[in-house]
C-alpha cells in the first residue's frame, strides 16, 4: 500500500501542536552552570518593547550640627542625583525542523518530537545572558558585574611570601584578611551605609580558600570565613561566596579579581523586559520550518558603586 505524502500544511499543523509541548518541557529545565540569575537581581517589570530604561543614581549629602535658636545658618541635607538612560536591545535564538524529519516522526503515531533542539536554543540564551551579566558586550559597549569602570578597585595586600599579592603565596589567615578587608572597605568607605553580602572569586582562588588549612584548628579558610567575617558578625546573615568564570583574568594586568558587593536591586540590577520566548512556527522554505526565539535585555546597572569593590591580583 502506498503511503500518502506529508504536505506542508499537515507538517505545519503537526509541528505547531508539538511546539506547545516542547516549550513547556524546556522552560522547566534548570542549568546548574548558569549563575547570573542567582547573583544578579533581574527586573522584568519594564514594557517588553521599551527602547530604554531611565533611572537615577542618588547620594545623600549633609551633616547635622549644633544649632542656636538665634542662628540663621541652618545645615541642610540634600540629594545628589545623576540621571542614567540604559538602552534595551533585542537578540534571538531558535531552532528548525524539515519536512523530511516531520514526516519520519509521524510514521510512529502517538510519539512526541524530542526537546533537544529547543533545549539547545534555550541553553544558548541562558549562556548569552550569563555572559552579558558578568562581562557585558563589546558590540553594545556594555560593561558587566566583574569588569565595570564604576566600582573602587584596589590591589590585594602584598603580605604573601616575597611580598606577593597572590593567594597561592599566602597563608589561610592572610587570605581571610584580604576578604575581610574588602568587606570592611565597603562598609567604612560608605560611612557604614553599605555592607557587601556576596563575594565572587576566580575558580582557582575558591579552591585555595577551601583547601588552605588554618593552623591549630580543624577549619579550612572557607569554613572559617563563613562563620567569622565582617558581614556575618554585623548582621548575623550568611556571606555568599561563589566562583565565576572570567574573574581569573578580569583584574588589572589580566590577573585574578575578587568582587565584593551587596546583592540588592537598589545597588545593581539587570533589566530583562522580554525574557526568551519562542514565536509561532514559521515556514521559511519549501521543506523548512523555523521556530524563532527572541528576547530583549539591557546590561547590568551598578546604581550604587560604593557597595561594590574589586580586589585585583589575587591570582597570577
Amino acid at each position: 500500500m502506498r503511503m500518502n505524502l506529508l504536505d506542508s500544511q499537515d507538517a505545519l499543523s503537526f509541528l505547531t501542536q508539538q511546539a506547545s509541548y516542547i516549550e513547556t518541557e524546556v522552560y522547566k529545565i534548570q542549568y546548574p552552570d548558569i549563575q547570573y540569575q542567582q547573583l544578579v537581581p533581574i527586573d522584568t517589570s519594564a514594557n517588553e518593547w521599551a527602547k530604554s530604561v531611565t533611572y537615577y543614581s542618588m547620594d545623600k549629602v549633609g551633616q547635622a550640627a549644633w544649632f542656636s535658636h538665634l542662628a540663621t545658618d541652618m545645615r541642610l541635607a540634600d540629594i545628589n542625583r545623576t540621571k542614567f538612560e540604559v538602552g534595551m536591545e533585542m537578540a534571538g535564538i531558535g531552532y528548525r525542523y524539515t519536512l523530511e524529519e516531520l514526516g519520519f516522526q509521524q510514521m510512529v503515531p502517538g510519539t512526541n518530537l524530542t526537546t533537544e533542539r529547543a533545549d539547545a536554543a534555550r541553553y544558548a540564551y541562558e549562556t548569552f545572558m550569563n555572559d552579558i551579566a558578568f562581562t557585558g558586550s563589546t558590540d553594545k559597549g556594555w560593561e558587566g558585574l566583574i569588569n565595570s569602570s564604576l566600582p573602587t578597585r584596589v590591589d590585594a595586600a602584598n603580605t604573601g611570601t616575597g611580598s606577593s599579592r597572590y593567594w597561592a603565596d599566602k597563608t589561610a589567615d592572610q587570605i581571610i584578611t584580604d576578604i575581610n578587608a574588602a568587606l570592611t572597605g565597603i562598609y567604612t568607605g560608605s560611612n557604614t551605609v553599605e555592607m557587601a553580602d556576596t563575594i565572587l572569586l576566580p575558580p582557582e582562588a575558591l579552591v585555595w580558600l577551601s583547601t588552605s588549612r588554618l593552623s591549630n584548628t580543624a577549619d579550612n579558610a572557607l569554613s572559617y570565613l563563613t562563620k567569622y567575617n565582617t558581614y556575618t558578625l554585623q548582621t548575623g546573615q550568611a556571606l555568599t561566596i561563589r566562583s565565576v568564570l572570567g574573574l581569573e583574568t578580569a583584574g588589572s594586568g589580566s590577573h585574578g579579581r575578587m568582587v565584593a558587593y551587596k546583592k540588592d536591586p537598589r545597588v545593581l540590577k539587570m533589566h530583562v523586559p522580554m525574557p526568551h520566548r519562542f514565536l509561532p512556527v514559521w515556514q521559511t522554505g519549501p521543506m523548512v520550518f523555523d521556530i524563532p526565539g527572541i528576547f530583549r535585555t539591557g546590561p547590568v546597572e551598578i546604581r550604587r558603586p560604593g557597595a561594590v569593590r574589586y580586589v585585583d591580583q589575587i591570582t597570577a
